[in-house]
């Protein structure tokens, strides 16, 4: 299981990282830092690296644009310290220009830099390498947008459509009882998993 650390980030320095890392270790989770870099080589080297937030010192996962090019993927590596970068091939908002043609650029360099790269953040799977995982955002068991072009998709669709990893932020962090709704997802999940498994 991981946490997501984007929302509340601006209330992460070090110390937050450090404890956070701490319990991190003790639950036996992982961090996944959304913070989706988009920039060049040596900004994204400082902004992984350095700040108040200093990711690269807590964060287990961290994820970036390719529209930059090659170049992002090598800065970050340059200062990562284990982290595994997950490349944005696709996205779940309406409007957005992850056409095919840049979709296969993700699956390009991720292919050039699999000592590093780990997968992809995708509405459906980019591709069938086994040592990709395919991360799905935009989980949600009972909406199905907002107002600001979210799209949601249930945990079942997600998985049919080639998820290893469901995303699931407002349907947790916004539910009454976050626990309870995180073992919702948890359950739809598994069941999805299960019946997919059963039928091969």
């Amino acid at each position: 299981s991981g946490i997501n650390a984007e929302y509340g980030s601006s209330g992460i320095n070090a110390e937050y990282g450090d404890k956070l890392k701490t319990l991190a270790l003790e639950h036996d989770f992982m961090i996944f830092e959304d913070r989706k870099f988009a920039d060049l080589g040596s900004t994204v080297q400082k902004q992984f690296s350095g700040g108040v937030h200093r990711i690269s010192s807590w964060a287990d996962f961290i994820n970036a644009h390719v529209v930059v090019g090659p170049g992002i993927v090598s800065g970050l590596r340059s200062v990562a310290q284990g982290q595994s970068l997950i490349l944005i091939a696709q996205m779940s908002a309406a409007g957005n220009l992850c056409t095919p043609e840049y979709t296969s650029t993700a699956v390009r360099l991720a292919e050039e830099n699999g000592d590093f790269v780990s997968g992809f953040i995708c509405t459906a799977r980019v591709t069938d390498r086994e040592e990709f995982l395919n991360f799905v955002p935009g989980v949600h068991i009972s909406a199905s947008g907002d107002n600001l072009g979210q799209q949601y998709v249930s945990p079942d669709a997600a998985i049919r459509r080639g998820a290893d990893v469901v995303i699931v932020g407002r349907g947790i962090y916004r539910s009454e009882c976050p626990a309870e709704a995180a073992r919702e997802y948890r359950d739809a999940c598994r069941k999805t998993f299960t019946d997919i498994s059963e039928k091969e």
